[in-house]
């Protein structure tokens, strides 16, 4: 058999009238040619496109409505060759499966709709009457009969699908007639009526049991008016439960149901077509109006631009002058400091050439010591040498300092210039963008900032203690700030054992609870796979936690202030809630948001010092009045 077309693919994509026509002729062939399978059994059909979902096998009736529901679907989610695909399906159910014969219609058989008289009043819900039920005599003279389930099971087993059987019960027990219960739709009244003319086939009807002398095996029929104002068990049941309409009236509410349906949603559409125009029209507005502020912004750009590069240029000017005085001066400086070091150089020689003069007279002195007494004159010769030796001594170092201290004193100058021309020569700058954009005359700006120039010397000295002074304190109050924060991490650790019903605790912020997540699974799975299916879910979840490409907030105005809320358009999020419920989206979005208060940045769960009487963070002082109290607690349980 040649290769079938791809209907696995639910990629979108665009098709022509013609085209879309061929594609759903090609597939309607291959159902014909067997290609797909659809029918199981002569009871039983499934849907070839639909292979991943949960519901395999359909009646001919439901697969015909799945099939339709599909292939002519408004929704953006189902694509053009899906929609296909199914209208392929309801041509060859309608022409071929039809023509076979179905459970619910076999061939050669009538529809018994289409010999229901449709202005009789029948009970509605669809209700079957069960008669004579075998019964027997418990040993407390009460009646009992088998179960509804048993009969239903079988029932079911024969094709007419009731939903339930529901055995009658007075005084005495079992009453031995019981309700058969149908869908409230077209095709439970069809099994209704199946129901019922199955048992009059088998000389088991309503006529049947009326008419009949000796009664065998159970009679069954479908409840009309008669058995509704029955003075019975049965229409007590009846009146209680239902209520009589004619299948014209009840056709005749539908239709009256879907008109107004298609009457408001009509309205719907020409409300929204009505914004949709308003919207457009505005859009325009906006656009217009966008485009002339845009041009406007470039032609000013434009303009501020070529004044910034006049500005620049001049200032370029004025730094280049004054690199070049500056230039200037050092080789100045540098020549004085040379000038200053070769004369530093020259006193030391002296220094030295005294010293070694001075020694030399220290030892003559010493040797004439011995010779005469004429060395009371040289000795007091001697002293006064040395005393001029020494003050010429001490003269040199004094001038070799003050020469140093010049030198300093001549680079803290130069460099104190040079900071304070640079801050002038900024301050001009400003001032000429001023005489730019302003008046170039205007005497009292000038002066102004010829002020403003002279306070800025007056404040330099200020500005330099304030600056020593506030450097010191933010020393002290970074100290202050660390001992705090391991105070903060050694009470987190201290409380992390106590349980979380205490009123201050340790929580971990960021952390995804996993509670809801097997709740929801639980209503779809049994208890074992509900488990399994939760901590796969929930562990998908706490990666999407920890991706920081994913960030699900929008910037809001909260009571006066911009701040970060979740956005109610995020698609992740969107889609958790419209498939497992507000309980598992809001575990998500109290994990999310704390993740992004706590830690936005390295995304990992993290532990806080928590209130959990307020639901707020703790402070460090309620922490340790929390861990005083506990250990008084602990402390008073030793002592009994």
């Amino acid at each position: 058999m040649g290769s079938s077309v791809d209907h696995s693919s639910d990629e979108d994509t665009d098709m022509s009238e013609s085209e879309l026509d061929e594609y759903e002729a090609q597939c309607y062939e291959e159902l014909k040619n067997g290609t797909h399978h659809v029918k199981i059994s002569d009871e039983t059909f499934t849907c070839p496109y639909c292979p991943k979902k949960r519901k395999r096998e359909y009646l001919y009736r439901d697969l015909l409505q799945h099939a339709s529901g599909v292939g002519r679907s408004a929704s953006k989610k189902r694509s053009t060759k899906e929609k296909a695909n199914h209208l392929a399906l309801v041509k060859y159910l309608e022409k071929d499966i039809a023509d076979l014969g179905s459970p619910s219609k076999p061939k050669g058989e009538s529809d018994p709709l289409d010999s229901c008289n449709h202005d009789e009043k029948i009970v509605w819900p669809w209700t079957g009457i069960v008669i004579n039920i075998p019964t027997t005599k418990a040993p407390d003279g009460r009646f009992v009969g088998a179960s509804g389930s048993k009969f239903r099971d079988e029932l079911i087993s024969r094709g007419f699908n009731p939903t339930r059987v529901h055995p009658l019960w007075n005084y005495r027990g079992h009453s031995g007639s019981a309700v058969v219960e149908f869908h409230k739709d077209w095709p439970g009244l069809h099994n209704a009526l199946s129901f019922e003319k199955a048992y009059e086939a088998d000389h088991h009807g309503k006529k049947d049991y009326f008419t009949t002398g000796e009664k065998s095996g159970v009679y069954c029929w479908v409840a009309r008016a008669d058995d509704y104002k029955a003075d019975n068990i049965i229409g007590d049941h009846l009146r209680k439960t239902g209520d009589l309409k004619t299948i014209s009236e009840i056709m005749e509410e539908e239709a009256r149901k879907q008109d107004k349906l298609i009457s408001n949603l009509n309205n719907i559409i020409e409300i929204k077509n009505k914004h949709i125009q308003e919207m457009q029209d505005k859009f325009s507005e906006t656009s217009v109006s966008l485009n002339k502020l845009m041009e406007e912004k470039d032609r000013l750009l434009q303009a501020y631009n070529e004044e910034i590069r006049k500005i620049q240029m001049s200032a370029r000017e004025h730094f280049q002058k004054i690199f070049n005085d500056h230039e200037k001066l050092k080789l100045q400086v540098d020549s004085q400091k040379r000038e200053l070091e070769m004369r530093g150089s020259e006193l030391e020689k002296r220094e030295a050439k005294n010293e070694n003069d001075r020694r030399k007279l220290s030892e003559e002195i010493e040797k004439n010591a011995i010779r005469n007494s004429s060395l009371q004159l040289a000795a007091f010769e001697q002293q006064k040498a040395d005393e001029n030796v020494l003050k010429l001594a001490e003269d040199q170092k004094r001038q070799k300092e003050e020469l140093h201290n010049r030198i300093i004193q001549l680079q803290k100058q130069l460099d104190a210039k040079q900071a304070l021309e640079l801050e002038i020569e900024r301050l001009r700058g400003t001032l000429n963008v001023m005489k730019h954009m302003g008046d170039d005359g205007d005497v009292e700006v000038l002066q102004k900032m010829e002020t403003i120039i002279q306070n800025l010397r007056e404040k330099e000295g200020e500005l330099e203690d304030l600056e020593t002074l506030n450097q010191a304190l933010i020393v002290s109050e970074r100290k202050s700030n660390d001992e705090l924060q391991e105070a903060r991490k050694e009470l987190i650790n201290g409380l992390k054992e106590i349980s979380n019903r205490a009123q201050i605790g340790v929580k971990r912020m960021g952390e995804l609870d996993s509670k809801p997540f097997l709740e929801a699974m639980k209503r779809k799975y049994t208890e074992e796979e509900a488990e399994v299916r939760a901590s796969e879910l929930c562990s998908l979840w706490v990666e999407y936690l920890k991706d920081p490409g994913w960030h699900p907030f929008k910037v809001a105005m909260v009571d006066g202030k911009n701040k970060e809320v979740i956005d109610d358009k995020d698609e992740k999020l969107n889609g958790l809630k419209d498939e497992l419920g507000d309980e598992v989206y809001k575990a998500v979005t109290d994990a999310v948001k704390e993740i992004n208060d706590y830690n936005p940045s390295g995304r990992y769960i993290t532990s806080e010092l928590w209130n959990y009487k307020e639901e707020k963070k703790a402070t460090l002082k309620e922490g340790v009045s929390f861990l005083l109290k506990q250990w008084q607690i602990a402390k008073r349980r030793r002592l009994q």
